[in-house]
């Protein structure tokens, strides 16, 4: 079996081209966008840490691929900062306007049951997977979840002030995202940005006093799930590995075809047989952070 068959019959019937339509659209500072598109069988098959490639305008054969925030049986929402004119065309639909929508896509994370503590990382546009996993685990009584997310430009949501308890955090700092705090998960803020209600710094900063001040029982049963720069990644994986915490981290990579052919998103593991490459957008975009070869 070549590895193209292999590719073929991996990702039939998960993965569909659908004809979407804009259903809602919010805009934020800092020229960040959520939309919500109807895409019933994208958004049924969704699962926390897959994306979605969209044409940003029948002008543009090139998609984006954009991560999944949130998903229903008849739609998902994307944010995204426009960053390019790919994106800054997406922009500039509407409520009612088509777009075409190829996704699900890739490999999601995969909540372990063993650890039970779940510590969310999300920098910028890393923060839209965060809430996804946060909606997917909240039912869960299995799972504790908090998350800290990180931006250096305004929040994509207004900042409120949690009544939810942040071991490890400054009772002071208490900025949050409403809809996590809706959910009854608890959330902290932080920026080098000087934002009001934020911790000063980098999500690692706060991230490393929770670590601290957890018991050594206490880290065998966390798992971190972390999305964001590669920067950010790295500076996660490292953390989590002085304090021998479980990591999973969801990649961000350049991207043409997103279903593996071009082999252009590729990316370092350590594995079983030794270094291999894999492709970012069918085996992960989620990998084990201690498999990742950052240098």
């Amino acid at each position: 079996m070549t590895a193209a068959t292999d590719l073929a019959q991996q990702n039939r019937d998960t993965i569909f081209l659908e004809a979407g339509v804009i259903v809602g659209v919010e805009t934020f500072p800092g020229d960040q966008f959520v939309q919500r598109i109807r895409v019933p069988k994208c958004a049924a098959a969704a699962r926390p840490g897959t994306f979605a490639h969209i044409r940003c305008d029948e002008t543009l054969p090139m998609r984006r691929p954009l991560s999944i925030m949130r998903a229903n049986d008849d739609w998902i929402e994307v944010l995204y900062k426009t960053h390019g004119w790919g994106l800054h065309l997406l922009a500039e639909k509407r409520v009612g306007d088509d777009v075409s929508v190829l996704g699900p896509i890739g490999q999601p994370f995969r909540p372990d049951p063993e650890r039970r503590n779940v510590l969310m990382i999300g920098g910028g546009v890393g923060i839209p997977p965060m809430v996804f996993l946060g909606d997917a685990l909240r039912r869960d009584p299995r799972y504790a979840v908090r998350a800290i997310l990180g931006s250096e430009i305004p929040f994509p949501f207004p900042v409120a002030d949690s009544k939810l308890s942040f071991p490890g955090a400054d009772p002071a700092l208490a900025g949050t995202m409403p809809l996590l705090e809706s959910w009854g998960i608890p959330a902290r803020l932080t920026s080098l940005a000087g934002f009001d209600h934020c911790h000063r710094g980098l999500v690692t900063d706060l991230a490393k006093r929770v670590l601290e001040q957890a018991s050594d029982d206490e880290r065998a049963a966390t798992r971190i799930y972390a999305c964001g720069p590669t920067a950010m990644l790295k500076a996660v994986a490292s953390l989590a590995a002085d304090f021998n915490v479980a990591c999973d981290v969801s990649l961000e990579e350049f991207m043409a075809c997103a279903v593996g052919g071009c082999a252009g998103c590729t990316v370092l593991l350590h594995t079983p047989d030794g270094p291999a490459m894999k492709r970012v957008c069918v085996d992960g975009p989620v990998f084990d952070a201690a498999r990742v070869v950052w240098d």
